[in-house]
């Protein structure tokens, strides 16, 4: 099993691109709910930078209604600004899923509202908009893998060229 990031109507293709990227990193599996901003024609990905697409684990969905339908269990967090907890009050298990809204208007107050007690939010500074899509994804995507101690993933790196004193 893996993390889950889902873009509920995403409309810039290098945030996806870049989202995509971080998914192909971690392991994590990547949902894009219609409508899209952009095409998912080959041309289109080469130019939001995901050359690696073949590499990524990833789902296309009418709505959020086909979604749902397909994905009745799991755990489901909502990212929004607007919520009452922060990302980090949340305990990740593997499996769950990470929902963030469209760049231009997050998601849809009325799923918020239906679901409350999971929306979570990255503390801001008050009165800023939000974050970089791409950048929300990964703050908290790398806040889940660090939770599950980053199971499946490399703990180290090595050098290129030369070798680390103590390796």
């Amino acid at each position: 099993m893996a993390l889950n990031i889902v873009l509920l109507e995403p409309e810039i293709p290098a945030n996806t691109g870049n989202i995509g990227r971080s998914c192909v990193s971690t392991g994590a599996k990547l949902h894009l709910i219609k409508p899209l901003g952009f095409s998912l024609e080959e041309k289109q990905l080469r130019r939001a930078g995901l050359d690696y697409w073949p590499q990524l684990d990833w789902a296309l969905y009418e709505d959020f209604a086909d979604f749902e339908a397909k994905h009745p269990d799991g755990h489901k967090y909502f990212l929004t600004t607007k919520a009452h907890r922060r990302y980090t009050d949340a305990a990740f298990r593997d499996g769950d899923y990470l929902i963030f809204g469209k760049e231009t208007a997050g998601l849809p107050e009325e799923l918020l509202l239906a679901h409350e007690e999971d929306c979570l939010r990255i503390p801001m500074v008050k009165d800023n908009r939000s974050l970089n899509l791409s950048n929300s994804a990964a703050i908290v995507l790398y806040e889940a893998l660090r939770q599950l101690d980053f199971e499946g993933l490399e703990s180290e790196g090595a050098l290129h060229r030369l070798h680390w004193k103590n390796g």
